[in-house]
């Protein structure tokens, strides 16, 4: 990752917009941030960390939202930062604006605008920026997947904050674990040992659960069996109780079987008792039936004797009611008639009451013919109603008219102000139309210049690189046919070695009596003996085999020597001499003036469109202006019909209402006469009739009376019955009959007869006796079934609990694994002998990393006095494997890292820092940083420690990495050239950039 540019505006003490070139910052490898105390030197920071997280670093996580905006700034100027970086190869450019609370554009307050974020990316084959996203979620995924670090670890690599290590470096082991746990993600092992002591409570509760439930299934077997099952003293959980309750049980199991089958018998032998004693009870049952029927059948006819006068009566009263039954029909008739006079009498008397005075003595006839003559004159109203009607349709068309003749006048009106503007227009917009026109072929003109152009600028780049490239290439051949002479050297003078003792080595394979190899004689009489540092063919073998792979190299070197140099002769030949800056400005200056060229002649379709809108719309107002002309000529001839028949209307309707306010209302009128005439018309026709009706059902019922026997029509009224007296009547007679006939039945029958002379029965001795064998019968078998349940229950229990044993097997293998697990990863296990939790084991391996990454730095910056070592050890009842100590070579002795002094401690957490910042980026997937910073803590160095560590932070710029110090040590800004000072004032901050460009 390299920082290239960073834009500030009202953030933080900086009331304007600040800018800061990190590329000529950079361009030293090692550059200074100071200022005073309180100028924002920290801001800048905060500044690039709030860009790429949208939040800044953690100990300010305070100032977020709208603090983050400056008390310097004006109220119309929105607080916005963008920063351009390159990260995996990719240039970007992030802006990010908090939210605001600016002034409200009408009226007065404020109002909230909403947080704004944008990313892009430079296109090289296109030469522009195109833009990526503008959600917050987005951009934050993309940055932390490019970055493969989170905020808090980028705060940590890249933005070294000097105190931070100071603490860490003597920070307990508690501490020490918490910040790299932040840092290396550890969380998923600190899950894995929660969710292992999860598991382990987890399946211990379903171990004790399955114990309980055994438990519980064996109290109610004791419950069954009673006091012959005794119960385990052991508790859930603990080993044996399981063998124990399946022993208990099995004994509790025979016992109830034995009571079973004893059950049985007594129960036998109760039912042939019970059997025994219904028979009896049945013979003294029916033998008390008998005698009781006799004697309820002597008393009931006795009572019949009683009621014999009351039943003649009773026959007496219904023979009359029957001869009444007769005369019914008439008199049924007679209170129809009478009841339809009253009723039509009353409805005369409404109706009539209803009339005016004048129709008092007048009858039906007369009532009718008036009702007519009302009718008549209803009917010529008709005339009058369409005619109402019709005026009401010339007001409302007379109004139409009007209304019209006001919009008229408005469409003229503006009509003819649109019109006088024609000219006007029409010269705009074709004045617009020759100017896109104009813009059109200069954006042509241009794009024949710009391609030409962009590939001169690419090529000059490419020549660029390709001479740095060179330069390596030259410097690595030249390196490479170094090492190749070397190697052939050093294989020249082993072989020469190695002649000047061939002769030794000859003599080695000489045998007593053999001939020798070269003179052939069998005789050794003083063979060469091996001198000291003799060279064998083997080490010759390795030597002539380094100088070939060292030749092979360095022709391979020149190749690729050749290949660049090729290269950069045809991005020479197509560049030329000019300089890059130059060709990128040219560019830059073509391509904005195509810009501006094409964008004004974007408006060329638009104009046109414009300008043939704006005459079809002068057409169609001249259109309706004539229009609106034709149509008030007509609208004058229209008036002076409508006046006319007006005039004609209104004659007719007042002739037609008379007194009456409307021809509806005169209509109303007649239209209440015609229906109160007609009705009382009617009722009165109907009173007639009924009254005639009254008069001969009268004379009907006094002939009918008289046939059926009775003296007057009211002596047959009284003797009739209504249905429910003759039914109650009819039921007396029939059921006095049938209790007659039943009694004389009773009488007669022999076995009653029989059972009259018998002694009484004595039914309550027999009951008892019975009841006695039945309440035996129902304890023997309520004893039977008890023994029979308890069996079943034992068995079921019994076979519940051998099916929970065989369950909680698995289960409690499960438990003992997880257990040990969980034990192990938590270092609560003896199998644990340091007592080291599962998380802490990580964080020690990586710590033992940051240590040996630390301690490269730190032996340089201590002039190979210090090392960082890491301690397993555990300190009181903290946790272990997270111990940092030094090691002092003056002393050899390994020593607390508190026992530092101030400077010692001050390169040590440096050193620390930068090792954690190397192990960081390998672990987030080796992103390359190639700026960082590093906060404050220079002051307490004497000078010869300050350039140890300077010669340290310089070589951090090995690859085209920067370094920026931020610190107000003044020695430093002597000795760092390039710096970055952040000047406070009233009005706010600012920075400025000194020996760089």
């Amino acid at each position: 990752m390299r920082l290239h540019r960073l834009d500030l505006t009202a953030f933080g003490p900086f009331g304007g917009s600040q800018s800061v070139d990190f590329d000529e910052l950079s361009a030293a490898g090692l550059f200074l941030l100071h200022g005073p105390t309180g100028a924002g030197k920290t801001s800048v920071l905060d500044a690039v960390c709030y860009a790429l997280y949208g939040a800044v670093p953690g100990a300010r996580q305070s100032g977020q939202g709208l603090s983050l905006r400056s008390d310097h700034a004006d109220a119309d100027t929105r607080t916005e930062v963008r920063l351009e970086l390159t990260v995996a190869g990719r240039r970007l450019e992030l802006t990010r604006q908090p939210p605001w609370e600016r002034p409200k554009k009408r009226g007065s307050g404020t109002t909230l605008d909403k947080a704004q974020t944008w990313l892009r990316e430079y296109d090289t084959a296109a030469g522009a920026w195109k833009d990526l996203s503008r959600s917050h979620q987005e951009i934050g995924e993309e940055i932390t997947q490019l970055l493969g670090m989170s905020r808090e670890q980028f705060c940590q690599v890249v933005l070294l904050p000097q105190g931070d290590f100071a603490r860490f470096l003597r920070a307990d082991a508690e501490a020490r674990g918490r910040l790299l746990g932040r840092l290396f993600d550890t969380q998923r092992f600190a899950d894995v040992e929660k969710r292992l002591a999860e598991r382990r409570r987890t399946t211990e509760a379903r171990v004790r659960e399955g114990d309980a439930a055994l438990l519980a299934d064996a109290h109610r077997m004791q419950q069954e069996a009673g006091d012959v099952m005794e119960l385990p003293e052991l508790a859930p959980g603990e080993p044996g109780l399981a063998e124990a309750v399946l022993a208990a049980a099995a004994v509790a199991r025979s016992t109830a079987r034995e009571r079973l089958t004893l059950a049985h018998c007594r129960l036998t032998a109760a039912e042939s008792a019970q059997a025994a004693a219904y028979g009896t009870l049945a013979d003294v049952r029916e033998l008390a039936r008998l005698q009781q029927r006799f004697t309820q059948a002597r008393e009931r006819a006795v009572r019949l004797q009683e009621r014999a006068g009351a039943h003649q009566e009773a026959q007496t009263r219904m023979e009359r009611a029957r001869k009444a039954e007769a005369v019914a029909p008439a008199l049924e008739l007679r209170e129809a008639a009478e009841g339809e006079h009253r009723v039509a009498g009353a409805a005369e008397a409404r109706a009539r009451g209803l009339l005016p005075d004048s129709f008092a003595d007048a009858g039906p006839a007369g009532l009718a013919a008036a009702a007519r003559r009302a009718a008549e004159e209803l009917g010529g109203l008709e005339s009058a109603r369409r005619a109402e009607r019709r005026l009401t349709e010339l007001v409302d068309e007379h109004a139409g008219l009007d209304r019209q003749e006001r919009a008229d006048e408005d469409a003229l009106r503006e009509a003819e102000g649109w019109l006088a503007d024609w000219d006007a227009t029409r010269a705009g917009l074709q004045s617009r139309i020759e100017s896109a026109q104009e813009a059109a072929t200069r954006a042509e003109q241009l794009a024949v210049q710009r391609d030409p152009a962009c590939r001169r600028l690419e090529a000059a780049r490419l020549r660029d690189q390709l001479a740095s490239d060179t330069e390596a290439a030259k410097k690595r051949a030249l390196d490479l046919e170094e090492r190749a002479l070397m190697a052939r050297t050093h294989w020249l003078d082993l072989k020469e070695q190695r002649l000047n003792g061939i002769a030794a080595e000859l003599a080695a394979n000489l045998t007593d009596g053999a001939p020798c190899a070269v003179c052939g004689a069998t005789e050794h009489p003083a063979p060469a003996r091996r001198i000291a540092g003799h060279v064998d063919r083997e080490a010759e073998e390795r030597a002539l085999a380094a100088y070939q792979r060292a030749d092979e190299q360095r022709a391979e070197g020149e190749r690729r020597l050749g290949v660049v140099r090729e290269a950069l002769a045809a991005a020479t030949a197509e560049a030329g001499d000019t300089p890059t800056d130059r060709l990128a400005a040219e560019a830059d200056e073509l391509e904005q003036r195509y810009t501006q060229a094409r964008r004004d002649a974007s408006g060329l379709h638009a104009a046109h469109e414009e300008l043939r809108r704006a005459e079809h719309e002068r057409e169609r107002r001249l259109a309706d202006r004539q229009q609106a002309a034709v149509r008030a000529a007509a609208r004058l001839t229209r008036r002076e019909s409508l006046e006319h028949e007006r005039t004609a209307l209104e004659e007719e309707l007042a002739q037609a209402r008379g007194s009456a306010t409307s021809v509806a209302v005169r209509a109303a009128q007649l239209e209440g006469q015609v229906a109160l005439l007609t009705d009382a018309a009617d009722t009165a026709r109907i009173a007639e009739d009924t009254a005639q009706r009254l008069k001969d059902a009268d004379a009907r019922l006094a002939d009918a009376a008289y046939r059926a026997g009775f003296d007057t029509p009211q002596a047959a009224a009284a003797a009739l019955l209504d249905g429910s007296a003759h039914r109650e009547l009819q039921r007396r007679l029939d059921a006095w009959q049938s209790e007659e006939a039943a009694v004389r039945a009773v009488l007669a029958e022999a076995d009653t007869a029989a059972a009259a002379q018998q002694p009484p029965a004595d039914l309550d001795a027999a009951e008892r006796d019975a009841a006695e064998a039945a309440q035996r019968l129902r304890d023997a078998a309520s004893t039977r079934d008890w023994a029979a349940r308890c069996c079943g229950e034992l068995d079921r229990l019994s076979a519940r609990a051998a099916d929970g044993v065989r369950r909680l097997a698995p289960l409690r293998e499960e438990y003992d694994r997880v257990a040990r697990l969980a034990g192990l990863t938590a270092g609560t296990s003896a199998d644990n002998e340091r007592k080291m939790r599962l998380e802490s084991y990580v964080l020690a391996a990586r710590l033992e990393q940051v240590a040996a990454a630390a301690t490269v730095r730190l032996r340089r910056m201590s002039a190979g006095r210090y090392t960082l070592v890491h301690s397993d050890d555990r300190t009181g009842r903290g946790r272990s494997g997270l111990g940092l100590h030094v090691v002092d070579a003056w002393t050899g002795r390994e020593r607390d890292t508190a026992t530092l002094s101030g400077g010692e401690t001050f390169f040590a957490s440096l050193a620390l820092a930068l090792g954690l910042a190397d192990v960081v980026t390998d672990e987030a997937g080796g992103v390359r940083l190639d700026t960082l910073f590093i906060d404050e803590g220079f002051g307490s160095l004497d000078d010869q420690t300050l350039d140890e560590v300077l010669d340290v932070l310089d070589s951090l710029r090995e690859r085209d990495r920067s370094v920026g110090i931020v610190s107000h040590v003044a020695d430093l800004r002597r000795r760092i050239h390039a710096q970055l000072e952040v000047v406070k004032g009233r009005s706010g901050s600012a920075v400025r950039q000194r020996g760089v460009g």
